[in-house]
């Protein structure tokens, strides 16, 4: 009866015989949920750090594909200046071959006209050793 009056007075007695303002349940469970919420806290902390790595990790990575992207932009306006000034020397050299082929036509002719001329003086030696 002592302790109904004390428990409605709200006020209870632990296993050491203290008086105590919770009852002992509440208070066996407040302890419970305290030592949860340190696990949990520490669990958090755990999940903190690894989530920390891991973020960690992917900036790493997203560094490294930024410098593989740039080294690929880099050698495709490398490729893309190669192909250019390999279609420029094609056009040159199509330039020189068809200088070259103008040059070969003008001595075909040059030579055509001093066979010509020389076996026009030919003849005339010869005419003219006949003649003597």
């Amino acid at each position: 009866m002592a302790d109904e009056a004390l428990s409605n007075a709200g006020l209870h007695f632990d296993e050491l015989n203290k008086v105590r303002v919770l009852e002992p349940e509440i208070n066996s469970q407040t302890t419970e949920l305290k030592e949860e919420c340190k696990e949990f806290v520490e669990k958090i902390g755990d999940f903190q750090k690894i989530v920390g790595g891991f973020i960690e990790m992917v900036d790493q990575l997203a560094q490294e594909v930024e410098n593989e992207k740039m080294k690929a932009i880099g050698s495709r306006n490398l490729l893309k200046s190669v192909a250019k000034q390999r279609e420029a020397q094609q056009q040159q050299l199509q330039a020189l071959i068809a200088e070259k082929k103008t040059q070969l036509e003008r001595y075909r002719v040059q030579y055509s006209a001093l066979q010509k001329e020389e076996a026009d003086q030919g003849e005339f030696i010869e005419q003219f050793l006949l003649q003597k």
